[in-house]
């Protein structure tokens, strides 16, 4: 069966909250805290985050949603956000996958890509790095979790 990326609406949330979990539950593992905002993120706010003006794709192998990213514009900036696959399914390319789209669906005028992940999650880094990425920080986040900021210039044509 082949895997189908589409875009995701605000009736997707409770999927998309039920693989963001599973996915970051993994990450907390690696990170020492279960205080990750992936994880703490409510319904009513993921629902709220659908529904503003983001982009937003999911990852579909049938009927079962096994992966999702955000993106959120900001003039000529993007944050790639949130991006998760269910841990059953990972390590198929559906990451990097749907990172790839959401950096296709940018607007014309970003010209920087950005994401933090945690400094402990090497598969991630990897992945980051070979599509482009490099880090340019390290810091703590809100719970104390070590995490690094990655960028990626991108030239539109």
């Amino acid at each position: 069966m082949t895997v189908h990326i589409g875009p995701l609406a605000v009736g997707h949330a409770g999927e998309v909250l039920t693989v963001q979990r599973a996915a970051y539950v993994v990450e907390a593992q690696r990170n020492g805290s279960v205080h990750l905002p992936p994880l703490t993120e409510t319904l009513d706010e993921l629902r709220a985050d659908l529904a503003a003006d983001l982009l937003a794709f999911g990852a579909w192998l049938g009927p079962r949603l096994v992966g999702s990213v955000r993106g959120r514009p900001d003039g000529d900036r993007m944050e790639v956000a949130r991006l998760s696959v269910a841990p059953d399914m990972q390590r198929r390319g559906i990451g990097r996958r749907l990172l790839a789209t959401v950096e296709a669906a940018a607007p014309p005028a970003v010209r920087t890509f950005w994401l933090v992940t945690g400094a402990r999650s090497e598969d991630n880094l990897r992945m980051y790095a070979k599509a482009g990425y490099a880090v340019v920080g390290e810091r703590a986040d809100a719970a104390g979790v070590a995490i690094v900021v990655l960028y990626k210039l991108v030239a539109h044509s």
